[in-house]
């Protein structure tokens, strides 16, 4: 990383640690609607989780989905950059499975994730966070160093195409047929190149925290340059039923509209 980069890590950490409590409200126990409609049933198919495999939750946040992969008979060790996430991901009790192995690790840090073990994990994950890093291609060559022969490594992120830094929701009201109905759509201006900002994550969260758009060929450009290979993919949506009525300029209301991309790395072959 450059100078600019590590300042903005180092600032991301802060952030993160100071609305900790406030993420982890948000997510309880199983998550809030993203996670449960979109994320996690995604994640689950592609990782195919056996019982007794070890398993590595990178930005692990406050433990969501480490608890649930414990739940399922994973062997689970769970590791972010915050240290009042990880404290509040290890206070939050277990319904099942074997003890949650919480470290402090920052996803950027190549040789810190490498240090958890050539070869040690049957698969890795990472969900809703490679949005969030500074930089992603450290991340990607630990993994291919982390992961044994037959691992994946499976990715929940947003949608590059669909849920840039930059989109504008748009409310259209049109005749068809003679009944007035009302559409709702995004509209995207930028695309290739588009500078890290600060957005809030959540509506009322106490402080927005950087993300990083990165193009498609940037965000597997990353998988691909450390020897990984891309063999499943879900572009998950929300259901008809998910729309509320009281936002309707939310991403709820575009069921055509993929918010997040899901996809699973293998080592080449």
């Amino acid at each position: 990383m450059n100078e600019q980069q590590r300042q903005q890590n180092a600032e991301s950490r802060a952030i993160w640690d100071t609305k900790a409590a406030y993420w982890e409200a948000l997510h309880g126990d199983s998550g809030n609607l993203y996670h449960r409609r979109l994320v996690s049933p995604a994640v689950e198919r592609l990782l195919a989780v056996q019982p007794g495999e070890r398993i590595l939750d990178v930005a692990c946040g406050s433990g969501v989905l480490a608890r649930r992969l414990a739940e399922l008979g994973a062997l689970v060790t769970a590791v972010d950059f915050s240290p009042e996430l990880v404290t509040r991901a290890q206070a939050r009790a277990q319904t099942a499975g074997e003890p949650i192995d919480y470290r402090v690790v920052d996803a950027t840090d190549e040789t810190a994730l490498s240090a958890l073990g050539a070869g040690e994990f049957d698969a890795v994950v990472c969900t809703m966070a490679l949005m969030d890093m500074t930089v992603i291609e450290p991340l990607h060559r630990a993994v291919a160093h982390l992961l044994n022969s037959r691992g994946r490594f499976v990715v929940a992120t947003a949608h590059p195409a669909f849920n840039s830094n930059a989109p504008v929701f748009v409310s259209e009201l049109a005749d068809n047929n003679g009944e007035m109905v009302t559409t709702y759509s995004l509209k995207i201006s930028a695309y290739r190149t588009i500078p890290p900002m600060k957005q809030a994550g959540a509506p009322g969260e106490p402080a927005p925290h950087y993300y990083y758009h990165r193009p498609l060929n940037e965000l597997l450009g990353a998988a691909f340059d450390s020897g990984l290979v891309v063999d499943g993919m879900e572009e998950p949506v929300f259901l008809p039923e998910d729309i509320d009525p009281t936002q309707p300029l939310s991403r709820r209301s575009m069921p055509q509209i993929p918010p997040i991309l899901i996809y699973r790395l293998r080592r080449k072959a």
